[in-house]
């Protein structure tokens, strides 16, 4: 059930009946000349839609912005700071427990590190204060990292290469531009870099050549069956 959907009253009826609340995060980020600045947002909300199919669950409207620092030099990256999402996460958390929901999914369409940490910080201090709330906090990439394996992509595809390309293939060939090519970044290693265009210019970190509208598909169904047995195992505890 998407919850910017549906009407006051059908909300205080779902909320007796639905468990668990999803809040999904992407990003607003380059992502190569080939896919769209939410490319992060647009590929975890379509997987929970597809969860929502599927069990009971509330999907909250989602947040568009992230903490994106390889990326923030690129044209049209709008990243915030990660004090800033961590607050405005926790605010939301703290509303949605008002209304007597405890059990979170915190599901990232954004796999940048500094960004996932500052997540699993947001629901370390709301369970610090609330131990009858319960988390669940990931990113699309490491969910997706067994799926990868099955079907031959390659664990170093990452950032607007096969998989991401093909998921939005799947959920949004129109925006999709025929612009793809290989390539990936070269920071020098254990370095934090001012001039970070200098190691990666072009956003792209695998090969979206090698995409599929088709692969888009196996990933999406398989990553949602794996969200809606997290979900049912979290739900039973």
């Amino acid at each position: 059930m998407l919850m910017e959907e549906i009407t006051t009253k059908e909300f205080n009826e779902l909320k007796h009946t639905i468990k668990t609340v999803i809040i999904p995060v992407g990003s607003i980020e380059a992502h190569g000349p080939h896919l769209p600045l939410a490319t992060d947002l647009y590929t975890i909300y379509e997987i929970c839609k597809l969860v929502a199919k599927e069990i009971k669950v509330l999907i909250a409207p989602p947040i568009y912005y992230g903490l994106c620092r390889s990326t923030k030099d690129m044209p049209g990256t709008i990243s915030i700071k990660g004090e800033v999402l961590k607050i405005f996460l926790l605010n939301i958390i703290s509303e949605f427990y008002r209304q007597d929901f405890k059990n979170f999914f915190i599901l990232s369409g954004h796999a940048g590190i500094t960004h996932h940490a500052y997540l699993i910080d947001a629901a370390e201090i709301f369970i610090e204060k609330h131990r009858d709330a319960k988390f669940f906090v990931a990113n699309i990439y490491e969910l997706l990292v067994p799926i990868l394996r099955e079907i031959s992509i390659s664990e170093k595809d990452s950032h607007a290469g096969e998989w991401e390309t093909s998921l939005i293939l799947y959920f949004k060939p129109e925006l999709v531009k025929n612009e793809a090519f290989e390539d990936y970044p070269n920071f020098p290693k254990f370095r934090v870099v001012a001039e970070k265009e200098k190691y990666w210019s072009s956003g792209i970190w695998g090969n979206p050549l090698k995409a599929s509208k088709n692969k888009g598909k196996i990933l999406a169904e398989k990553l949602a069956g794996i969200l809606i047995n997290y979900i049912k195992a979290l739900e039973k505890e």
